[in-house]
């Protein structure tokens, strides 16, 4: 099997927004903003073949779904559809994709599913030979969404997913189109239902899987969030949050399950570490994955 991160188009949002909790003073040293408050942001896919025989594509980015108006408000930056030109540098077209996994169906993680704007045209899915997979309980908040995130969804996207046909929608720990090659862990501090992918490892010899990699979407969105306290003011409820973090990074450090993210712009795969105080950071950052060889 071959890893590829894949980037969609870039962001650029309210850094109060994305570090909730804290001050200016602390996460401009992490990422310096520009003079309208707002950082840069990856929206970055993981592209993996074969998986259980299958192109497998997790997460779409922002795209450019957005008419032009929109595009400015939510700072995305390129007017050409970035995620497809990325899948083109990796000798795949959208149509090559079996199966797309979604974390959840805000639109800065799902709208690459959807054809470029047009002036008067309707929306439009690509990956017509793809398997949509979505967490269940998500799906029931995308289909019937809270005021208070109403607007991160598009409400053109479920209905569009349910027509195709192509649809899957996940209980447990793992789904039909991808076996026992993908664990699903499930996280409610950012929104219900988020499902994050780990492409497992070979069994250890307690017999859970060791070595893998683990798709953060929004629980961690890259490097900085890694710090248990940090949060963002997207979450639906932040100390829920931070004890899912602590426990899903416990987990992860103890079974050697790599980081990828899909936000931070400088990384995409990096190796979790805890200092003598507990504190968790990354170590062994990769910025880019290109036909990488999976050791799993």
């Amino acid at each position: 099997m071959k890893l590829w991160s894949v980037m969609g188009n870039s962001q650029l949002l309210d850094g109060g927004a994305m570090f909730g909790n804290a001050p200016r003073a602390m996460w401009e040293k992490w990422t310096p903003p520009d003079e309208r408050n707002r950082i840069r942001l990856a929206c970055r896919g993981l592209l993996a073949a074969p998986l259980n025989g299958k192109t497998v594509l997790f997460e779409t980015g922002i795209g450019v779904f957005f008419e032009p108006k929109l595009r400015e408000r939510y700072g995305v930056a390129e007017d050409r559809h970035v995620l497809l030109d990325s899948l083109a540098e990796a000798g795949f077209s959208h149509e090559d994709v079996d199966v797309v996994v979604l974390s959840h169906l805000h639109f800065d993680h799902a709208g690459g599913l959807l054809a470029p704007w047009r002036d008067g045209g309707a929306p439009e899915l690509l990956f017509p030979n793809a398997t949509y997979v979505v967490g269940a309980d998500h799906w029931r908040r995308a289909t019937s969404p809270h005021p208070r995130d109403r607007a991160s969804f598009i409400p053109e996207l479920a209905p569009l997913l349910q027509a195709s046909g192509r649809l899957q929608l996940v209980e447990g720990e793992h789904c039909a189109a991808l076996g026992d090659t993908v664990r699903f862990h499930f996280s409610e501090g950012h929104t219900p239902g988020l499902m994050l992918a780990e492409i497992c490892g070979a069994p250890g010899t307690d017999g859970r899987p060791h070595g893998g990699l683990v798709f953060c979407a929004d629980l961690i969105p890259g490097r900085a969030w890694v710090h248990v306290p940090i949060t963002m003011g997207y979450d639906r409820y932040p100390e829920m949050l931070i004890d899912e973090k602590r426990a899903f990074l416990e987990d992860k450090l103890d079974r050697n399950v790599h980081l990828f993210f899909t936000h931070d712009p400088e990384c995409a795969l990096a190796a979790v570490t805890r200092d003598a105080k507990g504190r968790f950071s990354t170590t062994h950052e990769v910025a880019a994955l290109r036909a990488r060889e999976s050791p799993l």
